[in-house]
């Protein structure tokens, strides 16, 4: 009988210990300091170290999918470290089945007990998308569930017979963004496609007309026409509009007039009812509109808050955590209500993989649950070094803080800060923390490497006097 050689399978089912975890980032915040100048390697840098790819090193770090256990060799040995049978353990299946319990990043899938409603704010949105030609905005900075209350409104309005056209401006090249008359042809042809009609740009696009024009054309006497029922079009990310003020000004009141022409009572405006416009975006926009072509000062909208204490409470229950409040204020007194930061912890703990006063103690180290969603908003702000400053300035201070416009929406739309009255706090003791000893370890650095350059440190400290001055 023949035989046939198949290859071994790797076997995978391991997953790291909290032991294990505590000395593999000791060791990675030694190598940090010895050979990275003390900054945290992104995730980029440690692929490259060890030789993992970087959806490994998630799973590797988010201790709940499991890996095969050479990748965690190679992950130790990077940092010359040997693994230890208490290093890790085999994923059971009620291990397996709590790393599905909630989407820790992105939508909060729309069966999950673990949505928080933010009463009243979810019945109002699902009322006024109804309306003919409603206009409904949605505001908060990133990570705040605004896709996922998108996601609920769109869904809603499904079982009313509406169809639903979910937009995000993320999926465009940045080519898509030189010039207005090739965006609005990708913006047509995209939603021609989400509604399942034939493109026919060709026949309703007449350059003498000019591309306002042509698209609003193009939606009246085509796609709106053909359409039997209304149509909600949900325009996520639209932050990233914001980048391109040449586009942003004619996209932004080509809305505005949509929305408008609904209003007029003349012969169009029993077509443009069918349209509703839902609109997500992070924070207020800072391009210099009209105020009578801006779509951000009509319509109905809303600014998702921070989770209250009591919602924080039921949701902890739902994890199936016996805390009373004591523990809940312990928790919103470094992350506040940020959502995600509440969903991390209270999802770490109910798996029993750490404690809330083992989170307290690590929370802005290197071996805390939030380390790696704290190095990469540390990398995002080093691709802008003005914003870095900024943040700086607002962490270090003990009361508001005046920042340049652009510099503090930025931030907002990050997450990082919160904005009143035109004054920046950060969003949370847990940033203050964190971007706090980044700014020392920063100032140290540069000393330790300009020993020979005197006016290159004094610079630093006249930047810390500088900031000192300003708050006192």
């Amino acid at each position: 009988m023949a035989t046939h050689n198949h290859p071994l399978k790797r076997k995978r089912g391991v997953v790291l210990t909290l032991s294990g975890w505590q000395r593999l980032q000791a060791a990675k915040h030694e190598s940090e300091i010895k050979d990275n100048y003390g900054n945290p390697y992104i995730l980029e840098e440690l692929s490259e170290h060890t030789h993992l790819s970087p959806n490994t090193l998630t799973k590797i770090h988010n201790r709940k999918v499991a890996v095969d256990k050479q990748s965690l060799e190679s992950y130790f040995s990077a940092f010359h470290l040997s693994l230890n049978t208490n290093d890790y353990t085999k994923q059971s299946s009620q291990n397996s089945e709590n790393s599905y319990k909630v989407t820790l990043k992105g939508q909060v899938p729309l069966d999950s007990p673990y949505y928080v409603e933010r009463q009243p704010i979810e019945q109002l949105c699902y009322e006024t998308i109804l309306h003919p030609g409603a206009l409904l905005r949605i505001k908060a900075p990133r990570q705040m569930g605004k896709t996922s209350l998108m996601a609920r409104i769109l869904y809603r309005a499904r079982t009313y017979g509406f169809k639903t056209v979910t937009f995000s401006f993320q999926l465009a090249d940045v080519t898509i963004f030189t010039d207005l008359n090739r965006f609005l042809k990708w913006f047509c042809a995209i939603v021609t496609r989400k509604l399942g009609l034939p493109n026919q740009l060709e026949e309703y696009w007449d350059d003498i007309f000019g591309g306002n024009y042509n698209c609003t054309d193009y939606f009246e006497n085509y796609l709106l026409n053909n359409i039997d029922s209304p149509v909600v079009l949900a325009l996520d990310q639209i932050d990233v509009v914001f980048n391109y003020p040449e586009i942003a000004t004619d996209f932004f009141g080509l809305l505005r007039t949509w929305y408008e022409k609904s209003k007029y009572g003349d012969d169009s405006s029993d077509v443009w009812q069918k349209m509703r416009l839902l609109v997500v975006h992070s924070t207020e926009v800072y391009i210099p509109l009209n105020i009578n072509q801006s779509p951000f000062n009509v319509g109905f909208s809303v600014e998702l808050p921070f989770f209250t204490p009591q919602q924080v409470l039921a949701l902890s229950k739902k994890h199936q955590l016996d805390w009373e409040i004591e523990q809940v204020e312990q928790l919103m007194a470094l992350v506040g209500g940020n959502p995600y930061l509440v969903q991390i912890a209270l999802e770490h703990i109910s798996c029993n993989d750490i404690t809330l006063d083992w989170l307290l103690q690590t929370a802005v180290t290197e071996i805390g649950i939030y380390s790696d969603f704290l190095r990469q908003q540390l990398w995002n702000l080093q691709q802008y070094p003005e914003l870095m400053g900024s943040l700086v300035k607002t962490v270090m201070s003990e009361t508001p803080v005046e920042l340049e416009p652009i510099q503090a929406f930025k931030l907002q739309s990050m997450g990082l800060v919160q904005v009143k009255n035109q004054l920046a706090v950060p969003s949370c003791d847990l940033y203050r923390q964190y971007f706090r000893d980044i700014s020392k370890r920063l100032r140290l650095n540069t000393i330790n490497e300009n020993p020979l350059y005197p006016d290159v440190v004094e610079n630093v400290v006249d930047l810390d006097d500088h900031i000192k001055a300003d708050h006192r």
